[in-house]
């Protein structure tokens, strides 16, 4: 099966990211969220983005006209009947995710491929929720996702062999490379990553030393590109929470137990670089300009 249309659920930064690389591999997508002003927000978002490509040099205005010309806002997911595929990136919770895939199948035609963008969560347990088990996969993008090469797919229980290939050949057509996991909570990626994040955390929480000589410590010592507290701040601070609550309660192990001051600042709402405030202050265009709080 070749994949000519995706619909892809949430205009946010995965979501936007993923409707961008579809586009610009010259794939139809149909662009949702809760409404069409999100979704079209989304789609405004993206052609920012581009345009500042264009500023560069790096991107025809042509082509950039013609990539947005082939990304459709849209409004729920009453327009997903034509979608060979349909990826799900909507927020980390597992009811949210539940209730998006079941509404998901339902509109989808028969043999439409239903994949979700979790970082964390079951795949076998949202193909349950579906009528068709055996089409559902994950397909979990790294952020951000134009720039970074990574897919994982994951494989639910249930998921099919021709399932696999195609979003596998799909995933080369959009110039990226595929790692495969079993279906595990956190799968690969964050299985390793959001310890260490975490532990960042604990590390400041406990006065070991200051958020930038944390980050920079990793970055000159590990030759991490960015510090745990800077990625943390750009993955966002409400999922490496619900990442680590998943992996907390799915293993039963306190070595995935979160913080208490990312609690704390996910309560505050300082959920890092969308938001303008993490563990650090970011300016407009998304750039550090300070600490956001003292010990």
């Amino acid at each position: 099966m070749s994949i000519q249309k995706v619909g892809v659920i949430g205009a946010g930064q995965m979501g936007g990211g993923i409707a961008q690389v579809c586009a610009a591999a010259g794939i139809e997508v149909a662009l949702s969220d809760a409404d069409l002003e999100r979704a079209e927000a989304g789609k405004q978002k993206i052609g920012k983005i581009l345009q500042k490509q264009v500023d560069k040099g790096k991107l025809a205005a042509a082509d950039r006209e013609a990539l947005l010309a082939r990304i459709t806002p849209v409004a729920g997911v009453g327009s997903f009947a034509s979608c060979d595929l349909v990826v799900e990136a909507a927020t980390e919770h597992l009811d949210t995710k539940i209730a998006i895939f079941k509404a998901a199948d339902a509109a989808m035609r028969p043999g439409a491929i239903l994949a979700s963008n979790t970082s964390s969560i079951s795949i076998t347990r949202l193909a349950g929720q579906t009528s068709r088990p055996e089409l559902v996969i994950g397909m979990h993008f790294m952020n951000p996702v134009p720039l970074m090469k990574l897919v994982e797919v994951v494989r639910g229980v249930q998921t099919s062999d021709d399932t696999y290939r195609v979003v596998s050949e799909l995933a080369a057509v959009l110039g990226k490379t595929i790692i495969t996991t079993r279906d595990q909570p956190g799968f690969v990626v964050n299985r390793i990553l959001v310890p260490l994040l975490n532990e960042a955390c604990f590390a400041l929480q406990e006065g070991l030393a200051s958020p930038e000589d944390i980050d920079q410590g990793a970055k000159l010592g590990l030759n991490h590109p960015m510090g745990p507290l800077e990625l943390a701040d750009l993955i966002g601070l409400d999922t490496l929470l619900a990442i680590a609550e998943v992996l907390h309660r799915e293993f039963g192990d306190d070595k995935y137990r979160p913080s208490t001051t990312l609690r704390n600042l996910v309560a505050a709402g300082w959920y890092g670089r969308k938001v303008g405030r993490g563990f650090y202050v970011y300016d407009e265009r998304g750039q550090k300009t300070g600490r956001a709080f003292e010990r």
